[in-house]
C-alpha cells in the first residue's frame, strides 16, 4: 500500500513524525513488531444510524466546551464528512404498486425529528455533507458518487482514503480506495483532525487465477473466499488481491468481495486500481478530466496495476491463491457467513442441521417434530408451513444491489420463471430495496422489472432495510412454528428479524437464489416445479448464465443513468427540502423529544485529568459465550413491547406503533441504554437460555438487564462482563460501547474481540481485557458469581497484564487490550471525546 503522497502532506513532525514514515517504508521488518503508526484518512463516511449519535456528540461537545469557557465553534469537522441517510426506511408495505411511496411517507413521519436534527447539522457544522433519504445504500452511493479515487485539492494530488462508521465501509476497497470501518467514537476524532493510531499491519496477498464458471455469481466467489480466509486467519491484517484472475471480476464483483471483509476478519480487502476501474468510473459518470488525472497520478506513483504483469506484484507477508474455475454455486448458513454450503448440498445440509445439536450448525429439533406442519389461511387461500418454509425473501443490502450482474441475473431468472408459469406464495414477505436509483433504472430499461414485480419483488425503498431488522412484522408472525427460512442476502441471523423461535434459519446468498428459494424450487437434477399446463420445470430451464447476464448488462447499464440519478441527489427529495432547521452554532435541545437528547457523557467533565482507579468488588452483569454480536449488545431493530425501552416510551405517551426502531433512536441515550443487551436472542449463561435478562445476585432476582444494571448502580456496585471468542462481531455500532458504559460496565473480559468493537470500548473508557493464551473462563473455573477486583497498574503500557483478584481467593492475569500509546491516552482521559474536549480547550 502506498501512503507516500498522503504522508508528504501530513508529515508535520507532531501528529505524523519522520520516524513514522521510516517505519512504514521499512514495512518488511516493522510488520512483525507491532509498530504503531498514525494514519490520517482523506475523508469520513457515516450512515444515519451511526451518524446521528456522532452529530449528537458534536452538539453536546459544543455545549461542554462553552460550559468550560471555550469557543464552541472549534468543535467542527476538519476532515470532510459525508453522511448518507439510508438506515431509517422500513418494509411496512410490500407487494403493492405504491409500496415505495407508502414506506417513504411513513419513514418521514417516524423520523422527522431526526431528519430535522441532521439538517441542522448540515448547516451548523462546516465540512459536512448530508445525502438525503431515498438516495440509496451508503456503500453503493459511495462507489457510484462519493468516491474520489484521487483527491485534487489546493494543488496537491493524493490517494482517496477513508474510514466509516459502518463495518462494511471496506466495500470501497473494491474500487481501489483504501478504507475500513471504525467505531463511531473514533470516527468523530478523525473528523476533528486526529489521525487514526494503528499497528502497522501484515498484508496477505490473495492471488486469483482462472475463470469463473458460467453459472457462478460474485456471491459464490465471495462466500468461497470468506471461508478460505477464515481458515487462513487474517484478523487484524490487510488483504490485497492480485493475479491474472482479478481481470475476470468487475468492480461490482470486487466490491462484493471487499464488502464481506468483516466476515473473514481482515481490516481491509484491497483491489488496486487498473483499467477496469477507469471503465467503471467512466460508466458511473465521472468526468473525462477526472479520469485523466486519476490515471496519470496513479501511474506516476506506481499505484496503477496491470494484473497480467507479475513483475508489478508487491511483496506480501503471505500469499494464498484461489482458482476461480473451482468455485461452485453456494450459499451460507444457517447462522454464519463462513459456513459455506454448496447449492447442490443445500437439501441434505438443511436436514442435518435440523437434528444436529443446538449451535451454529444445529437446531436440535426432536425427531418426533421433524414432520410437523401448520395449516393456515391467508387472503382466503389455504397454505401449509413446515420446516424449511420460506417466510421472508429480501433482495436487499449493499452486497447484492451494487452489482448489476447479480440484480439483472435475478431479473432474468424472474422473467423465465413467470414465462414458465411459476409463482411465489402470497404469504411470503418479498421485497426489493435497491442500493440506488440506478438499479431501478436498468431493471426497468432491460424489461425485467415487471417480472420481479409479478413475483412480489416490488421496489419497497432505497436503503438498508431487511438486513438491519427493518422488515417490520411478518404476516405469519403468530403462526410460525419449527424452522422457517429467512431467505435474504445478508449474513447475521440476529440482524434480520426477531422471529421468536430459536429454530429460525437464515441463508446468505445471491439474489437469484433468493428468488429461486421463494419459488420453492429444488436445486437438483429432478424437476424443480410445475409450470404452465402441468409441464415439469427444471432448474436449468430458468437459470440465466453469466454470459446471458453480461450481454444485458453491457446494453443497459450506461453512464447516462448514473448522471441522471446523481446530478440532483442532494436536492431531489422534496420532503427533505421542506424540512425547516435553524443554523445556530448551538443546538436547542427539546426536553420532550424521544429521538434527540443531550447525552450525559460530559456532565462531570473537568479540565483536570483524574488518575484511573482500580475496580473493586465488581459484580458480573452477564456471562456470555462466543460470537456475541453488536446486535446482541445494541439491537437496531424493533423495540419489543415488554422491554424497558418500551416502558420508557409508553410513559411518555407513545403507542407501540410510534416506537420505531432502536436504530432510529440512537440520538436518545435514555432509550439506547434501556435497549442495551435487549436482543431476545442473547444467550446469558446465568439463565441458560436466550433472553434479554440476567440475575441480580444480591437479591437473586431475574430482571431485565437494564433494570438489574440500574439497581447495581443505585447500590454503588461496579460491573464487568465475561465473554468468549469474537466479542462484538458484526456491524459497527458505537452504542454497543456507549450503552454498557451508561449501565456502569467498567471492563469486559473476553477470549478475543472484533477489532472495531474493541476500539469503541477503549473510546468510552471501558477496559477490554483478554485472557492469557490457553486460558478461558472455563479453564479458570469462573462461574461469574464471584466478585472481581481489577488492579490498574500505576505505570500503564500497551498490552500489559492486569492482576484480577476474586472474592474466592483466586488470582489470575489478563491482558489489557490497549494496543497503542494513543489508546492509553484516550483511556486516561475517560475516552476519546473527553480527550478531544480537553485538547480543544488547551489550544
Amino acid at each position: 500500500f502506498s501512503f507516500d503522497s498522503h504522508l508528504r502532506i501530513n508529515c508535520d513532525g507532531f501528529l505524523v513524525k519522520k520516524d513514522d514514515v521510516e517505519n512504514i517504508l521499512n514495512w518488511k521488518v516493522t510488520q512483525h513488531k507491532n509498530v504503531e503508526v498514525p494514519f490520517k484518512p482523506a475523508r469520513v463516511i457515516l450512515q444515519d444510524f451511526t451518524g446521528v449519535p456522532a452529530v449528537v456528540d458534536f452538539a453536546a461537545m459544543r455545549d461542554a466546551v462553552k460550559k468550560l469557557g471555550g469557543n464552541p465553534e472549534k468543535i467542527n469537522p476538519i476532515c470532510p464528512a459525508d453522511l448518507v441517510i439510508d438506515h431509517s426506511i422500513q418494509v411496512d408495505f410490500n407487494r403493492r404498486v405504491d409500496s415505495l411511496q407508502k414506506n417513504e411517507e411513513i419513514e418521514f413521519e417516524r423520523n422527522k425529528e431526526r431528519f430535522e436534527f441532521l439538517k441542522w447539522g448540515s448547516k451548523g457544522f462546516q465540512n459536512m455533507r448530508i445525502i438525503p433519504p431515498g438516495s440509496g445504500i451508503i456503500h453503493q452511493v459511495n462507489l457510484e458518487y462519493l468516491a474520489r479515487v484521487v483527491f485534487d485539492q489546493d494543488g496537491f494530488y493524493y490517494p482517496d482514503s477513508l474510514v466509516g462508521t459502518d463495518s462494511h465501509t471496506t466495500m470501497i476497497d473494491g474500487l481501489g480506495v483504501l478504507g475500513w470501518g471504525v467505531g463511531g467514537i473514533e470516527a468523530e476524532a478523525v473528523m476533528l483532525g486526529q489521525p487514526i493510531s494503528m499497528v502497522l499491519p501484515q498484508v496477505v496477498g490473495y492471488k486469483l487465477l482462472g475463470t469463473p464458471g458460467s453459472l457462478v455469481t460474485s456471491t459464490d466467489i465471495v462466500l468461497t473466499i470468506t471461508k478460505n480466509l477464515r481458515q487462513v486467519g487474517v484478523v487484524g491484517k490487510f488483504v490485497e488481491f492480485f493475479g491474472p484472475g482479478v481481470v475476470q471480476l468487475s468492480i461490482a464483483d470486487r466490491a462484493t468481495i471487499s464488502n464481506m471483509c468483516p466476515e473473514y476478519g481482515a481490516t481491509a480487502a484491497f483491489f488496486p486500481v487498473d483499467k477496469i476501474n477507469l471503465k467503471y468510473l467512466e460508466q458511473t459518470g465521472r468526468s473525462e478530466e477526472k479520469l485523466n488525472y486519476i490515471e496519470k497520478y496513479l501511474k506516476a506513483v506506481s499505484m496503477f496495476r496491470d494484473f497480467s504483469d507479475p513483475s508489478q506484484d508487491p511483496e506480501f507477508t503471505q500469499v494464498v491463491d484461489l482458482d476461480l474455475s473451482s468455485v461452485v454455486s453456494c450459499c451460507s448458513g444457517p447462522k454464519r457467513p463462513q459456513d459455506k454450503v454448496s447449492v447442490s448440498d443445500m437439501k441434505t445440509d438443511f436436514a442435518s442441521c435440523l437434528v444436529a445439536k443446538q449451535g451454529f450448525k444445529g437446531f436440535q429439533i426432536p425427531s418426533a417434530r421433524l414432520e410437523d406442519k401448520v395449516k393456515f389461511q391467508y387472503n382466503e387461500q389455504e397454505y401449509e408451513l413446515s420446516h424449511g418454509s420460506v417466510v421472508i425473501a429480501a433482495i436487499t443490502s449493499c452486497t447484492n444491489t451494487s452489482n448489476p450482474s447479480v440484480m439483472l441475473g435475478a431479473g432474468l431468472l424472474a422473467k423465465k420463471a413467470v414465462e414458465a408459469g411459476l409463482n411465489v406464495k402470497h404469504y411470503i414477505k418479498t421485497s426489493l430495496s435497491p442500493g440506488s436509483g440506478v438499479v431501478t433504472y436498468y431493471l426497468k430499461e432491460s424489461g425485467v422489472m415487471p417480472y420481479l414485480s409479478k413475483l412480489g419483488f416490488d421496489v419497497v425503498g432505497y436503503g438498508c432495510m431487511t438486513c438491519i431488522g427493518n422488515n417490520r412484522r411478518l404476516v405469519l408472525y403468530v403462526v410460525i412454528q419449527g424452522c422457517p427460512v429467512l431467505c435474504g442476502d445478508h449474513y447475521l441471523l440476529s440482524d434480520i428479524h426477531p422471529v421468536k423461535r430459536r429454530e429460525s434459519w437464515c441463508r446468505s446468498h445471491a439474489a437469484k437464489l433468493c428468488v429461486l428459494e421463494c419459488l420453492h424450487l429444488a436445486c437438483s437434477p429432478s424437476p424443480s416445479g410445475v409450470g404452465v399446463e402441468g409441464r415439469e420445470i427444471y432448474l436449468r430451464d430458468i437459470w440465466p448464465t453469466r454470459e446471458e447476464v453480461q450481454v444485458v448488462e453491457r446494453k443497459f447499464v450506461i453512464p447516462a443513468m448514473f448522471k441522471e440519478v446523481y446530478q440532483k441527489i442532494e436536492k431531489r427529495n422534496e420532503r427533505w427540502n421542506a424540512l425547516n432547521a435553524p443554523g445556530d452554532e448551538l443546538y436547542t435541545w427539546n426536553p420532550n423529544s424521544t429521538y434527540i437528547k443531550s447525552p450525559p457523557f460530559f456532565e462531570n467533565l473537568t479540565l483536570a485529568l483524574q488518575a484511573p482507579k482500580s475496580i473493586v468488588d465488581a459484580y458480573v452483569l452477564l456471562n456470555l459465550g462466543d460470537s456475541v454480536t453488536t446486535d446482541h449488545i445494541s439491537p437496531a431493530g424493533n423495540i419489543a413491547r415488554n422491554s424497558p425501552a418500551a416502558r420508557y416510551l409508553t410513559d411518555r405517551g407513545l403507542t407501540p406503533r410510534m416506537f420505531n426502531s432502536y436504530g432510529s433512536r440512537r440520538g436518545n441515550d435514555a432509550v439506547m441504554s434501556r435497549g442495551t443487551f435487549a436482543n431476545i436472542r442473547l444467550f446469558n449463561k446465568f439463565l441458560n437460555k436466550q433472553a434479554p435478562q440476567t440475575l441480580h445476585f444480591p437479591s437473586e432476582e431475574t430482571l431485565d438487564i437494564y433494570d438489574a444494571a440500574d439497581r447495581y448502580q443505585q447500590e454503588g456496585y461496579p460491573l464487568i462482563i465475561l465473554a468468549g471468542k469474537e466479542y462484538g462481531s458484526g456491524s459497527s455500532r458505537d452504542w454497543a460501547a456507549k450503552g454498557p458504559y451508561l449501565l456502569g460496565v467498567k471492563a469486559v473480559i473476553a477470549e478475543s474481540y472484533e477489532r472495531i468493537h474493541r476500539s469503541n470500548l477503549v473510546g468510552m473508557g471501558i477496559i477490554p481485557l483478554e485472557y492469557l493464551p490457553g486460558q478461558t473462563a472455563d479453564t479458570l473455573e469462573l462461574t461469574g458469581r464471584e466478585r472481581y477486583t481489577l488492579i490498574i497498574p500505576e505505570l500503564l503500557k500497551p498490552r500489559m497484564s492486569m492482576e484480577i483478584r476474586l472474592d474466592t481467593g483466586k488470582i489470575f492475569q489478563a491482558i489489557m487490550r490497549f494496543d497503542t500509546d494513543v489508546e492509553l491516552t484516550y483511556f486516561l482521559h475517560g475516552g476519546i471525546l473527553n480527550y478531544m474536549i480537553r485538547k480543544t480547550l488547551s489550544n
